[in-house]
């Protein structure tokens, strides 16, 4: 069955963003529709060991084949990967051609100059021109660095290549530009909007935004744009937790769309400035936190017009409870009314412990089933699978 595919299956509770320095877009209003695709995948990757090496004096520290894979991704794409430098914040890119074609996100170029300072790897600084935008709210740009040839430059990976539960690798440059480049990895934890937004858990640092998301093949197949973190209050505005870095969900545009504005730039119908006011919702969420009964009696609560909104649009609500480790937790939500998903989060420990939005194909309920990790406050958030759904639904949560 054709569906749009817009409800992001986001772990973050709050409306701030793990960005850079500069203005921070807290929403990508408009994707292309697509098939609905399948349900994030927690998978971990290889890490098999291998022996260690005979002769010490030719390798210190013994490598398992991904320990190797990682350290190939990084020596041939970060020559690549630049830092974009607005004289007042900064974010990443990556140049994909020769002649110093830079692409980077929108939110990054947005407030800039028309002449910004690239910074390569090893520190050479040179100027670029900030040359178009994406348009349509989607968060890329680009800069063409002045009078280069030559320079390093990142493969584009096949659009249609991208797997849940694949390895992936991302660079840019962190907060203080006089770090140099930082490098994290993950698994593709799931792939939204027809393809054209991918969701991973390799961290993205404050000031990575703009920057590859990398296979194995050190080929791009996104460009990093935002990941969450959670500022959680009670009932009565306390704080309950606060999570000060990524979460482990973050997101990708797609090569795909990169390589479609990659045409708009070259047959000159890319816009040269920002035509949409980037979102830039910075304040934490007004709604309470409520507390989530877990003794498996079902109560009825409801999406309104008004309440908190995900990236597409689509509204949530947020329980909490406390837990302890070891305890089996199952949540159900059902309505007649609104395709219902549900999400289970440790803030204190930034980790997603199970999502669900189908029960089954023919199902659009949610359940899900975890083990608790550790003693703490556990967070819940129900949301809609499409754009501006409203109505009742049912919760019901059992914890033993």
């Amino acid at each position: 069955m054709n569906r749009k595919v817009l409800r992001l299956a986001i772990a973050a509770i709050a409306t701030s963003w793990l960005m850079g320095c500069v203005s921070s877009p807290d929403k990508l209003s408009r994707f292309p529709s697509g098939q609905r695709q399948s349900r994030s995948q927690t998978q971990e990757s290889d890490r098999a060991s291998t022996p260690i090496a005979s002769n010490p004096s030719t390798q210190l520290v013994a490598q398992t084949e991904e320990e190797k894979t990682r350290i190939d991704v990084y020596k041939k794409a970060s020559p690549a990967v630049v830092a974009i430098d607005i004289g007042k914040g900064h974010g990443s890119g990556f140049i994909v051609t020769p002649d110093g074609l830079v692409i980077t996100n929108a939110h990054v170029l947005k407030d800039a100059p028309p002449v910004v300072t690239v910074i390569l790897s090893d520190g050479t600084k040179l100027e670029a021109d900030v040359i178009g935008f994406a348009g349509e709210n989607l968060d890329l740009a680009a800069a063409k660095i002045r009078n280069k040839q030559n320079l390093p430059t990142l493969p584009l990976a096949d659009p249609k290549s991208t797997q849940v539960g694949q390895t992936v690798y991302a660079i840019g440059t962190p907060l203080d530009l006089g770090l140099g480049n930082s490098y994290t990895f993950g698994i593709v934890s799931g792939i939204r909007d027809g393809g054209n937004l991918i969701q991973h858990d390799a961290d993205i640092n404050p000031g990575n935004s703009g920057g590859p998301l990398l296979n194995s093949e050190a080929q791009v197949i996104g460009v990093n744009t935002f990941g969450w973190v959670a500022p959680v209050t009670d009932t009565q505005g306390q704080a309950i937790s606060r999570s000060e870095g990524s979460i482990g969900v973050n997101f990708a545009l797609s090569i795909g769309l990169a390589q479609t504005f990659l045409v708009a730039l070259e047959n000159g119908e890319a816009p040269t400035t920002a035509v949409a006011e980037q979102p830039q919702p910075t304040q934490e969420p007004t709604q309470n936190v409520r507390a989530l009964p877990i003794d498996g009696q079902p109560f009825t609560d409801a999406l309104a017009t008004g309440d908190p909104l995900l990236p597409n649009n689509s509204y949530y609500r947020l329980y909490a409870f406390e837990g302890k480790a070891g305890q089996q937790v199952t949540i159900e939500v059902d309505s007649q009314q609104i395709d219902p998903s549900v999400i289970l989060l440790f803030p204190d420990r930034k980790e997603v412990i199970a999502q669900n939005d189908d029960i089954a194909a023919n199902n659009f309920n949610a359940k899900l089933e975890a083990t608790l990790p550790a003693d703490g406050v556990y967070l819940v958030m129900t949301s809609a699978f499409e754009t501006g759904e409203v109505g009742n639904y049912n919760v019901r949560a059992l914890v033993k």
